[in-house]
């Protein structure tokens, strides 16, 4: 073990042995004075589980008073069909750690004004610094996809309203995610059994966007109605359906990037009827980085900002909803535009960009029957239509040579159904089911202008593939306080694509491979058994248990040509098999009191593990320039072996005390991965092990932050094409106001503002997860000022 591994354990357990001892003190505080007791509102998910339960149950943590946000069944021969109001839950104070301990797996929340304040122009931006979640970062602040606990693409699943988020995020490190932070009002990052839910793809986990594009509810006005999801009595209810407007409006400037971002969403409604619109933009140029960002070639002119780094995008949505008696269905459309530089040598030699769009059509509802065994039936739709080009110089030394060099689409359907049943006594056990359905279609092409008229032109010839799944939840109340989750799901693969002639020394089994049609078709079944127990103390415990087959995907068999954007040469494995994980995690999380936090741990083991394997050979264009000294594009092979994976991940935060009429605390996290395969080598491109902590302090305006994340260098890498990443040191330090406003001219009614620092010791930033980790710096030291007004 080397000297660094060792300190790393060292600073490891220390912080652990702190952590305990705040946590003693903590608990010692909850029984001496109750009113020093934090207790926190409820933290609404709707990612992790089709199992809504429907009583709600919270606290606020000011007044310590309770409020019960119950979904109401009573219906009144007199009543009028009409639309429920929004409801009015009681807010946290700002800064306030969301810890979710309903779920039988841990469930990150990132809610809406951390979103405001934390910005970030794609989801992996967003994530960044959450324990146990990194980013890509091929394309900082343009092209960064959430990774978990080393997973990443294939093995995580993106969502947005219940849907898949379309795009080719999942086909090239390069290709940007089609969900933008601005445009989004929270985020879940769900790991465990319950992405079941959402197909094998989603081993990882599965990150769920939310926003209002599909009202669920008529916008709430003043007077505020405590209604929830449901039409209730006719007093009420006849009230709703008063016409109401709402309005929001986003903006925020960032030093490092020059970038500017502004959105603005309108919610209106009235009688049975709610409607959505939204618009957002965001531009940045080449951001300043801290010092030469190319480790590998020292010669290139740098003006003190990442080459080639610059950003465009913008998007629109419009949706509405019709409410009826006992649900609802609505329908929203959206336009997702995105124009972006690749960083790298490469990608500054030849100005790569990419130009990217995609419109997406989305459809759900909800219904609650009036019958004995059905407790709701709802249902999701989704069809997207993705097209981006990459363009740049085919010849760095001819501008005249700008072009598309390669064109990706993806053409995707999807439909999820799931009926919820009634509760019933099962004598040992009140049992809750819900059953689901699931069918998608995928169409893929990925052309290439550079090789016209051949057989088999671009990166795959195209291909298709068809998912059909059914899946069922079984939750088992056997007391108030001990619950157990029972899950499984089976689905069919078909998929239908070309693979080209591939010579025998460049097939990972030696064997040549002739062009032919390939029909492989695959059935993965998966299952979970969790348990959630109440402990002392106002903790909870969990521990799951999951076996989950995966299908592979249509890259993964049929890939065979360059990729100019991530500069690799891929080759796709036609023999692929079923990559089969089985976990178990264990974890324990408080949310109340003046101490809460989360703490998990983990392990996994994959049967048939699917990776891209960099060879180490350099290739050009085709199959025959492999081997040549000055080949630009590094050779990838997708592979199988079998892996282990294990980690854990902690978060704490604990008032300390009161002070200048507020509470100030110390806050904490932890996380790490290590893995390997079955011979004791190094999984490439894994998140190094990373500790920090902070001080805040807040009041019910104000919020101030300070917080330091250490990464430590990352030595444990791949044995061929891979290098060690240097550690950092990331500073963020942040303030914001937020108020109600009086009536005023403006018809603003609420305020959050504030300034946000970035990297703020201007350290040089190497993601060890990225394939131009030795080429792209992060950004460097830079604020961010942020203004968000509700009228």
């Amino acid at each position: 073990m080397s000297f660094k591994s060792r300190r790393a354990q060292r600073l490891g357990g220390a912080s652990l042995l702190l952590l305990g001892a705040a946590a003693t003190s903590a608990f010692a505080q909850d029984s001496a004075q109750d009113k020093s007791s934090t207790e926190l509102p409820a933290v609404t998910v709707t990612a992790p589980s089709p199992i809504v339960r429907r009583a709600v149950v919270s606290r606020n943590p000011d007044r310590g008073t309770r409020t019960a946000r119950v979904r109401s069944r009573e219906r009144t021969a007199e009543a009028t069909p009409a639309a429920p109001a929004a409801p009015t839950p009681a807010a946290p104070q700002q800064g306030v750690l969301p810890i979710v301990t309903d779920q039988f797996a841990t469930v990150t929340v990132v809610p809406n004004e951390e979103i405001r304040r934390e910005g970030g122009g794609q989801l992996g931006d967003l994530l960044f610094s959450k324990p146990g979640i990194t980013g890509s970062s091929f394309a900082p602040g343009a092209s960064s996809r959430p990774i978990i606990r080393g997973l990443d693409v294939n093995r995580v699943g993106i969502l947005e309203n219940g849907t898949n988020a379309g795009g080719a995020s999942d086909l090239g490190e390069d290709h940007f995610v089609p969900i933008d932070p601005l445009a989004t009002n929270q985020v879940e990052v769900v790991r465990g059994p319950a992405a079941l839910r959402y197909g094998s793809t989603s081993i990882g986990g599965v990150v769920s966007a939310t926003n209002n594009r599909i009202p669920d509810a008529l916008p709430s006005c003043a007077p505020s109605f405590q209604t929830y999801g449901l039409p209730t009595k006719a007093p009420l209810a006849s009230a709703a359906t008063s016409p109401c407007v709402t309005a929001e409006t986003r903006t925020a400037f960032s030093s490092v990037d020059r970038g500017v971002e502004s959105g603005v969403l309108l919610d209106t409604g009235g009688g049975n009827f709610a409607f959505h619109a939204d618009a957002y933009g965001r531009t940045t140029s080449d951001y300043y980085i801290p010092s030469y960002p190319y480790l590998t070639d020292q010669s290139r002119p740098v003006n003190g900002r990442q080459p080639n780094s610059a950003t465009r995008s913008d998007g629109a949505s419009i949706g509405g909803s019709y409410f009826f008696q006992g649900g609802y269905i609505g329908a929203s459309i959206t336009q997702n535009d995105s124009l972006y530089h690749i960083p790298g040598i490469d990608g500054a030699d030849h100005k790569t960009r990419i130009d990217a769009h995609q419109t997406k059509i989305n459809v759900k509802g909800e219904y609650h029957p009036d019958a004995a065994a059905i407790d709701a039936i709802r249902f999701w739709a989704g069809a997207t239509d993705y097209r981006h080009n990459e363009i740049g110089l085919a010849d760095p030394a001819d501008l005249n040579t700008d072009g598309i060099r390669q064109t990706f689409t993806n053409k995707e359907q999807e439909i999820r159904t799931e009926v919820q049943l009634m509760p019933f006594n099962a004598r040992f056990a009140e049992v809750t089911t819900a059953l689901g359905f699931q069918v998608g279609h995928q169409e893929l092409s990925a052309p290439s202008p550079d090789n016209p008229g051949t057989l088999f032109n671009g990166l795959w010839d195209p291909n298709n593939s068809t998912r059909v799944a059914g899946y069922t939840f079984n939750e088992f109340k056997f007391t108030e306080t001990t619950r157990a989750q029972i899950a499984g799901r089976i689905e069919h693969v078909e998929l239908h694509g070309t693979t080209p002639d591939f010579p025998a020394d460049y097939l990972p089994d030696g064997t040549p491979q002739t062009p032919i049609a390939r029909n492989p078709s695959f059935t993965p079944k998966s299952g979970s058994i969790g348990l959630l127990q109440d402990l002392p103390g106002g903790m909870v415990g969990s521990i799951t248990a999951q076996y989950v087959e995966r299908a592979p995907k249509a890259a993964e068999l049929f890939s065979r040509g360059g990729h100019d954007a991530t500069a690799t040469f891929d080759i796709g494995n036609p023999n692929l098999t079923i990559e089969t994980a089985k976990s178990v995690e264990l974890g324990v999380r408080r949310a109340t009191g003046p101490f809460r936090f989360e703490a998990t741990v983990y392990y996994t083991h994959f049967d048939n593990f699917i990776y891209r394997r960099l060879t180490g050979v350099m290739c050009d264009d085709d199959f025959a320039s492999c081997g040549a000294p000055d080949g630009e594009l590094n050779q990838a092979v997708y592979s199988q072996r079998n892996a282990n994976f294990r980690g854990g991940e902690f978060q704490s935060q604990l008032d300390v005390g009161a002070f200048q009429g507020g509470i100030w605390g110390i806050e904490n996290q932890l996380d790490f991965v290590r893995a390997t395969f079955s011979d004791g080598t190094n999984v490439p491109r894994i998140p190094p092990m990373r500790m920090g902590g902070g001080v805040f302090w807040r009041d019910d305006n104000w919020l101030m932050r300070i917080n330091l994340l250490h990464a430590f260098a990352q030595t444990n890498v791949a044995e061929i094409a891979e290098t060690p990443t240097a550690g950092y040191n990331l500073l963020k330090a942040e303030v914001s106001y937020k108020t109600k406003l009086r009536p005023n001219p403006f018809g603003a009614r609420e305020m959050l503002v504030g300034l946000v620092g970035n990297n703020l010791l201007n350290e040089n930033i190497r993601n060890s997860v990225s394939y131009t980790k030795d080429e792209v710096l992060l950004p460097g030291i830079g604020v961010r000022a942020f203004a968000n007004f509700k009228f």
